[in-house]
């Protein structure tokens, strides 16, 4: 039998009906905001919980008719529908369980994603590109729309930093697990002699937070205009388009240089209120490191995180000693979804068992 408590799955399929009332009434916009998104929530848990409930009774009457005796072709016929009800019932109970866990409250967010070219000189610039290539065609695939806030490029293709907005639904949650350092084993294309090189990239992913989340207050804030430049630092143009914005309280500072300043103030709050947002969050965050570096790691910039090791055609994810031969496909963004996929089951897995610990301490 399920360890879930029977109160707290009336509580939740109870709460369920009362938001499904509520909508059906006249309520503000805000309310009716709110309530949908709890609802939208609960759905799939209620769902679950009655699909439980109906396997149980199943289950139940197919014991008592057993226990009954009668007509042996029925009892046989029962037993055999009974040995597949109930790993069916434990298949049903976990996914109940890992529906109940704890959200983050930002897995619904938008993020601003950085990813900046780390040890290995021009090498490490192009593989920043292709990791950030990976993300933009994963995003695709998920139907994420990308904006770019700010680019550096070097001379031969690469970014020494881009930062750009992904917007969707519940990307946060898909692209959290890329925050750390990624390291590339190859023969740069710069290599004449056939060599290996080492070199690295650095990813952050940071939840774009709401208005409510943060109120920054116009005294706090110091913008100034400059001109865009491009690769190699030619002007783009000779209009003062691109923006800086200084966050004066925590001295963080941000640009955007595409072509419309207008734009550019837009995409630079975006990204200053998602860098303070993280700074709160990770003020959070470090009072239970160590129980988050139990489940998933730190997301500590200087944690190494991944190798792409293209000689060998793989990639290693050293969290959770995952090592698919397809690096090809995750490079592509085809295949990050197993990566990504593991390491949200291990993060679960983690957690059930964190709190199976706590229930039997």
């Amino acid at each position: 039998m399920s360890a879930i408590p029977i109160e707290k799955l009336e509580q939740i399929t109870e709460r369920w009906m009362a938001i499904q009332h509520e909508l059906s009434n006249p309520i503000d916009q805000d309310q009716f905001r709110k309530l949908s998104k709890e609802f939208a929530q609960l759905n799939p848990i209620v769902a679950t919980i009655r699909e439980l409930e109906g396997v149980r009774d199943e289950i139940v009457g197919l014991k008592e008719m057993i226990s009954d005796g009668g007509d042996k072709e029925m009892v046989d016929l029962a037993r055999a529908e009974l040995e597949e009800l109930e790993p069916r019932l434990e298949e049903i109970d976990h996914k109940l369980k890992i529906q109940l866990l704890p959200k983050d409250d930002a897995d619904d967010r938008s993020v601003i994603l950085e990813v900046r070219a780390g040890t290995g000189g021009d090498e490490a610039a192009l593989f920043a590109a292709d990791l950030f290539r990976m993300y933009q065609r994963y995003a695709e695939t998920r139907k994420w729309s990308v904006e770019v806030v700010d680019v550096s490029e070097n001379d031969l293709g690469g970014y020494r930093e881009i930062v750009v907005a992904i917007r969707g639904d519940g990307v946060f949650a898909r692209l959290k697990y890329e925050s750390g350092v990624h390291r590339v084993q190859r023969v740069p294309a710069t290599e004449a002699s056939g060599r290996i090189h080492t070199s690295a990239a650095t990813v952050a992913v940071l939840p774009e937070p709401e208005d409510v989340d943060l109120d920054i207050r116009p005294e706090d804030i110091r913008i100034d205009t400059m001109r865009a430049s491009g690769a190699g630092g030619q002007h783009v143009n000779t209009t003062d388009s691109a923006v800086r914005i200084t966050h004066i309280p925590t001295g963080i500072v941000v640009v955007s240089a595409e072509k419309s300043q207008h734009q550019n103030r837009r995409l630079a709050m975006d990204v200053l209120k998602s860098r303070i947002y993280e700074t709160e969050r990770q003020k959070a965050d470090d009072e239970r490191a160590e129980q988050r570096r139990d489940q998933v790691g730190s997301g500590d910039r200087s944690q190494r995180i991944r190798t792409y090791n293209y000689p060998q055609g793989r990639v290693s994810d050293h969290r959770i000693n995952l090592t698919l031969h397809k690096l090809d496909q995750v490079i592509a963004g085809d295949a990050l979804d197993e990566l990504v996929d593991a390491l949200v089951t291990d993060e679960q897995t983690n957690q059930l068992a964190a709190m199976s610990g706590n229930a039997n301490g």
